[in-house]
């Protein structure tokens, strides 16, 4: 795929030639010289040419933010690269380059038209996130693979593809095949597809769809079922209490716990086990539902507090908007009558009038805003009071309840030391030598290597449990210590500090006003 130019040396997108490019495709004559010399803005540029210009490598465009349409064709590009920033992009032209893969286009999820038309292209892969793409070129590439055209089916709104020119196309049942398999496109190679067509191809290859049909339908309620369970996930680590619905928590317990799983193995334990566990599974489960419920609490009190909140500005901001036509109103009979004032003395009083109108103004407007502060302060007071009356009950039943686990592993524990000991005789008198592993026997050589081992599974399985809890209740004590600061910097100093600067700025306006009109009448 040689270029007449290929010989002559590579040119580097820099700034003079982005320049140059914007500067030729910009506004003409008295515009473009008003253009050239406030200089030119990368970041407003909506569309760019820069093809025929024996480019290899794609850079410096990371300033043209704004931009819907490019053009880089007909150059020496090896590679797709350097288009990360173009999120606006639209059109994208990178025809008769010398491209391989398809790459980096992550970030262009708004585009809607791709040529990648005579490159040097062999698997369609790498565009999961282009879910608006409309029309789609990759003609004279070299793609052998039909069945890699099924790809494609993820771009739902893909209405135009163009595929002539290669290596697939010589195949018979090319043109069948793509039709089949592709049911949403309207035009392959330029070439209006007829439901005769489409009937034929979708016959012809009818097993093949209806198993790949049955197929996607599969891998679709299993992406669904698995995007459920990721949001019921979320929603229960937002309660702090992921995955204490089932034997997690047990679980982790014996996942670092080398000796407990060797010592689990004791003959006789197998029922101690199971009622252990199935007691411990009953508390976590406790500790699951509780704090569901409480989170579904905080959360009616936090949208509850947002709708006061709201309720609350909304009632002060009318009132504003009252004094405000009141004043506007006034002011339109006052400028009336003064139109129509020949005496400087009359004209000096009703200015001076206006000014004690307009000090008024702002007293009422500020004395909403103190009101309304005030107002927000005991609302916000109030929500904090209920917030942690809330999150402390949450962090009290917690407690307790992982108190009883582990009055349940501390159990478990007495039991296991018994049958670890009566084990250990039995092991001295040769009665279990085939009945247990020989990673148990290490443990059952003598009393105090048996203790140890009972005594430092015990520690990890507290030390799990304890961290479980300081984990739960550093998490929900963090959360409303977070959101109480943003509730008073964010939401309440922030919004306060913009009234008054909005009130101020008003009644500014409102003087240059008045002092304007008095220039105007002198």
């Amino acid at each position: 795929m040689s270029r007449l130019y290929d010989t002559v040396e590579p040119a580097v997108i820099d700034e003079e030639m982005l320049k140059k490019a914007v500067e030729e495709q910009g506004p003409k004559e008295e515009a473009g010289k008003i253009a050239k010399q406030e200089g030119i803005d990368f970041g407003d540029v909506l569309s760019l040419r820069l093809d025929f210009l024996n480019i290899l490598k794609i850079d410096n465009l990371w300033e043209f933010t704004k931009l819907t349409k490019l053009q880089l064709d007909n150059n020496i590009i090896e590679k797709i690269e350097g288009l990360e920033s173009l999120v606006n992009l639209v059109w994208l032209d990178l025809s008769f380059n010398n491209i391989e893969c398809i790459d980096n286009l992550e970030t262009l999820t708004k585009l809607e038209d791709l040529t990648l038309y005579s490159n040097r292209i062999s698997t369609i892969d790498n565009m999961d996130t282009l879910l608006n793409l409309h029309v789609l070129s990759l003609g004279r590439n070299q793609l052998t693979d039909l069945e890699n055209l099924r790809y494609l089916r993820r771009f739902k709104n893909l209405k135009t593809l163009n595929l002539s020119d290669n290596p697939f196309c010589k195949q018979e049942e090319y043109k069948q095949y793509v039709i089949a398999f592709l049911s949403n496109l309207e035009f392959l190679d330029y070439r209006l597809i007829d439901q005769q067509s489409r009937d034929a191809a979708i016959e012809k290859y009818q097993v093949s769809r209806d198993e790949m049909l049955h197929n996607e339908r599969q891998a679709e309620m299993k992406k669904e079922e698995e995007v459920k369970r990721l949001q019921e996930l979320e929603k229960h680590k937002n309660a702090y209490v992921e995955l204490m619905n089932g034997p997690d928590l047990f679980e982790q317990m014996y996942a670092e716990d080398k000796e407990g799983q060797k010592l689990n193995e004791m003959p006789g334990l197998e029922d101690q086990l199971h009622s252990f566990k199935e007691k411990f599974m009953q508390y976590c489960m406790q500790i699951f539902e509780f704090g569901i419920a409480e989170h579904e609490k905080r959360e009616e009190e936090v949208k509850s507090f947002w709708e006061c909140v709201e309720e609350a500005k909304q009632d002060n901001k009318r009132l504003g908007m009252k004094y405000n036509e009141e004043f506007t109103e006034m002011k339109k009979k006052l400028l009336q009558e003064m139109s129509q004032m020949s005496d400087p003395k009359m004209l000096e009083q009703c200015v001076k009038d206006y000014n004690d109108r307009i000090q008024e103004l702002w007293d009422k407007l500020m004395g909403l805003e103190l009101q309304l502060v005030d107002q927000l302060e005991e609302v916000i007071k109030e929500f904090e009071r209920n917030m942690q009356d809330m999150v402390g009950s949450f962090v009290e039943n917690v407690q307790a309840l992982l108190s009883q686990c582990r009055d349940l592993e501390n159990n478990h524990h007495e039991k296991m030391m018994e049958i670890a000991i009566v084990t250990l005789e039995k092991v001295i008198k040769n009665e279990l030598d085939d009945e247990i592993s020989d990673d148990l026997k290490m443990l059952l050589v003598d009393k105090d290597t048996i203790i140890n081992a009972v005594s430092s599974s015990h520690d990890v399985h507290l030390l799990k449990i304890d961290n479980k809890e300081d984990d739960m209740v550093t998490r929900i004590n963090q959360w409303l210590k977070n959101m109480i600061e943003q509730i008073h910097q964010d939401e309440e100093i922030t919004r306060n500090r913009m009234r008054v600067s909005e009130i101020n700025n008003l009644i500014d306006h409102l003087r240059e006003e008045m002092d304007n009109l008095e220039v105007m009448q002198n």
